[in-house]
């Protein structure tokens, strides 16, 4: 009979290993502090980079493809490794994951702050995206194992979900500030305090957690992600510069489909996948990662392109760029608070639609801005683009996490944030193709109608693809260079708007078809459906163990 008790406590240790609550409030409400502090600074560095990217150009004379991989170098190797981190917290611990990715993504932010060229710039924030990758799954996971209660739960959540918004939306007004007060590089610097702090509270306060049961690493589907991800994104970044049809470009689009296509094979036939392909059989589960999608690609790839255009055709400062984009920083910020409360009474499914619908919205009226616009006739639309944003991001989040069990919430985590920052991916790098290619195409019919010298046509066709829209200072004798300079600058204008028009169409359409998507699918998410889940499932789990035991004592029995 002791090897039958053995087995039982075995047995019993490996169906909660996973999921420890602490009993102590206090620690629960100093571990929900310390996933969101570091969350916050995270999420911060997605967008805080916006505003000082036309200084970055300057300074370190990057073209405006490496000014997309300067945010997309971050944001793809978070996408291509966040499962992994999700796998290596359930296997190894999810405090250490933390722990080690908020080292890793400090050290990156000094690497980049001490930046001397574009190129150790971008391979910096690839340092600083792995780091993130390896702490961001384990922030939702910690939380999701700490707080038991399903309501309690949707709050912790809700407030994670919250300070996600609020990081992203007060990036821009924060990286504003600091690049006019202390140049670029303080936008990396403000890390490192933030880092140093969460690293303490994780060490003093977080517990252990972790779920090792049938678990291993996926190499071969992580390979595969990773291949297909960065062929995918390279080919769309870099079309322009290369051409579409181009060897280089075909290449990465057949790479990229042979490595998706196997990665999908792999995923299919593992014994562990990497990415746990049954879960998308729940139609909330798809229905809402399918919307952080959506959303991602939408709205973050149309700041990006925004912030640019506040500073490049409007000439607004980094600082007066962040200030202008307020209205939606509030908009999230309350929303945010507001869509908590709401998805603990009624469920996620009615707050993510009317986001969807406002985000869309807001995005579709945001097509009457021009160069001379007046602050006062838009300011409104981003408004309501912020509080349809707050709206949807902590339903979202609490009706993935609400469709499956506690011990698969790092993998569940992980593969939430991956389609989101997928999303975010090819936003940038999708819609910055259509807005370059379109003030490119305006830029080139303007310059042609000049008919200026060759070696001056190049260098003025070099620096739009640079995103300035300049003349070269010196000009030939009997050339009027303050009026090319003034229908360069003009034509330069009127193509990156133009180009920004047609990327907030693309993004509300989008948005727009996302709502009766979100209606249709996402279903059961108010606390008392998780609860009966949960019930149903800790009554199989213990059924389950039992029916080991039984069989355990049952072969002991044996003489």
């Amino acid at each position: 009979m002791v090897g039958a008790a053995v087995t039982r406590a075995a047995a019993q240790a490996e169906t909660t290993e996973g999921a420890m609550p602490t009993t102590d409030p206090r620690r629960n409400r100093l571990t929900l502090a310390c996933m969101c502090f570091a969350l916050f600074m995270v999420m911060l560095d997605s967008t805080v980079v916006n505003l000082a990217l036309k200084t970055i150009q300057v300074k370190l004379g990057a073209t405006f493809s490496e000014v997309q991989w300067i945010v997309d170098a971050f944001v793809l190797a978070l996408a291509s490794l966040l499962l992994t981190g999700g796998t290596l917290g359930d296997l190894f611990g999810r405090r250490k994951a933390f722990i080690g990715g908020l080292a890793l993504f400090t050290g990156g932010s000094v690497m980049c702050a001490l930046a001397p060229s574009t190129s150790f710039l971008i391979g910096s924030r690839v340092v600083q995206g792995i780091g993130g990758a390896l702490m961001l799954p384990s922030t939702l996971s910690i939380i999701t194992n700490t707080f038991r209660d399903p309501r309690e739960r949707a709050r912790a959540i809700g407030m994670w979900a919250g300070i996600s918004g609020l990081a992203l939306a007060v990036g821009p007004l924060i990286g504003g500030t600091l690049v006019d007060r202390f140049d670029w590089q303080s936008i990396f610097w403000i890390n490192v305090p933030i880092g140093v702090v969460a690293l303490i509270m994780a060490v003093l306060f977080v517990p252990e957690s972790s779920d090792r049961a049938g678990r291993n690493l996926d190499l071969p589907g992580q390979l595969t992600a990773v291949i297909g991800l960065v062929a995918l994104t390279y080919a769309f970044i870099e079309a322009n510069t290369y051409g579409w049809t181009s060897v280089r470009i075909v290449s990465c689009f057949v790479v990229s489909a042979v490595a998706l296509g196997l990665f999908l094979v792999v995923e299919l036939r593992g014994r562990t996948p990497l990415l746990q392909l049954k879960f998308f059989r729940s139609g909330t589960f798809s229905g809402a990662n399918m919307v952080g999608v959506i959303v991602s690609f939408a709205f973050f790839g149309v700041i990006f392109f925004l912030s640019l255009f506040m500073q490049e055709v409007q000439g607004y400062s980094p600082t007066q760029a962040g200030l202008l984009q307020l209205p939606a920083t509030l908009g999230i910020m309350a929303a945010a608070i507001v869509s908590g409360r709401i998805v603990g009474r009624i469920g996620a499914r009615l707050p993510i639609t009317v986001g969807l619908l406002m985000t869309g919205g807001g995005l579709l009226f945001l097509t009457s801005l021009e160069p001379t616009s007046g602050y006062a006739s838009f300011w409104y639309w981003l408004l309501m683009m912020g509080v349809g944003n707050g709206l949807i991001m902590s339903p979202m989040t609490t009706a993935i996490m609400g469709t499956v069990p506690a011990a698969r919430a790092g993998m569940a985590s992980a593969t939430s944030n991956t389609m989101r920052q997928v999303g975010s991916v090819f936003g940038i790098a999708v819609l910055g193709n259509l807005v370059t290619r379109r003030f490119i195409d305006q830029m080139s019919a303007a310059v042609r109608a000049l008919h200026l010298p060759g070696p001056i046509s190049n260098a003025i066709m070099t620096m739009a693809k640079e995103g300035r829209g300049a003349a070269p200072a010196r000009m030939p004798p009997g050339i009027d260079a303050a009026a090319i300079q003034h229908t360069v600058g003009s034509a330069f204008a009127a193509g990156f708007t133009s180009g920004l028009h047609l990327a907030l169409w693309v993004s509300g359409i989008m948005l727009l078809v996302g709502a009766p998507i979100a209606l249709a699918t996402i279903r059961g998410t108010a606390p008392h459906h998780v609860a009966a889940r949960e019930a149903v499932a800790r009554k199989a789990d213990a059924a389950a163990a039992a029916g080991s035991a039984a069989a355990a004592e049952a072969v002991e029995a044996k003489p």
